[in-house]
């Protein structure tokens, strides 16, 4: 058997790259955050906070352990809230692959990744929002498509360069009135 130098360095990178991929695989942020079972990949999610509907009032109240993430945000008249569709987290409603958009029996069947839905795999929803103002870990906002209570997952500065691409945009024909 002929072994070369090539061979030896190469298996062991190979060796070496098994072991550190191991080690980050289960580094404490991944081992709390990704598992996984039977091939299907699971990531824990972590409300920063919930949203507060009083009348017309609509504030977002972000825990204290994140407020330190709305430094600057204050410099942005409005806010991309993402947030979790908690009350319709059932099996059966995560299984609807399909709907008549806008729960219009006249719009075709589609697909909801094609649509708005609130029945889907994976129930996180996203609102664009005019901020208000910004006080003591309360984004007070102009109104969003959330019930209240729902906890928000995440919330991103809305930056029309990147968010409001028109170029070349495409829609179905069930959304042009």
């Amino acid at each position: 058997m002929k072994i070369s130098r090539r061979g030896v360095f190469l298996g062991g990178l190979t060796a070496l790259g098994r072991r550190i991929l191991s080690r980050t695989e289960n580094t404490a942020s991944g081992a709390d955050t990704m598992n996984q079972k039977d091939k299907e990949v699971f990531f824990k999610l972590y409300p920063v906070g919930r949203v507060d509907k009083e009348g017309k009032s609509v504030k977002l109240r972000i825990h204290e352990k994140y407020r330190d993430a709305l430094k600057g945000l204050d410099g942005f008249s409005h806010a991309i809230v993402l947030y979790w569709f908690d009350r319709n987290d059932t099996p059966a409603k995560r299984s609807i692959l399909q709907v008549h958009p806008r729960g219009n029996k006249e719009n075709p069947l589609t697909g909801v990744f094609a649509c708005r839905s609130p029945a889907r795999p994976n129930l996180i929803a996203v609102s664009r929002c005019r901020i208000l103002g910004i006080e003591g870990g309360v984004l007070s906002v102009d109104k969003i498509d959330a019930l209240d209570n729902s906890p928000i997952l995440d919330i991103k500065p809305y930056i029309p360069s990147i968010d409001l691409e028109t170029r070349g945009v495409r829609l179905p024909d069930w959304l042009k009135d």
